[in-house]
């Protein structure tokens, strides 16, 4: 038997969201192959292969989760300064396939 969900998602900044669903609220952080995910299960990271559906989820520490946010928040800082460099940086070791 069927059953439906349901997803909400916003963005605040780029490679940041705010998730909401019929089960509770949590937040993203990342983008196309790699994102770290808190909600009501802890921290969870997920590595993927961006357009093949392929991805690892596994728990992460609390620890290496705060170090995470703290890097995020001086990316984000630089964001605002120098945007096209940091979006150079960000993405120089993606593959150009698409």
């Amino acid at each position: 038997m069927g059953y439906f969900r349901f997803r909400k998602t916003f963005s605040i900044f780029p490679g940041v969201r705010i998730n909401l669903s019929k089960t509770g609220v949590s937040s993203s952080l990342g983008g196309h192959g790699a994102t770290v995910n808190v909600g009501k299960n802890g921290p969870m990271v997920t590595l993927g292969v961006p357009g093949t559906g392929l991805s690892y989820r596994t728990p992460l520490g609390w620890a290496l989760f705060g170090a995470l946010v703290v890097i995020a928040i001086v990316v984000g800082i630089a964001y605002f300064a120098a945007p096209d460099s940091v979006r150079a940086l960000l993405h120089w070791w993606q593959p150009r396939w698409f």
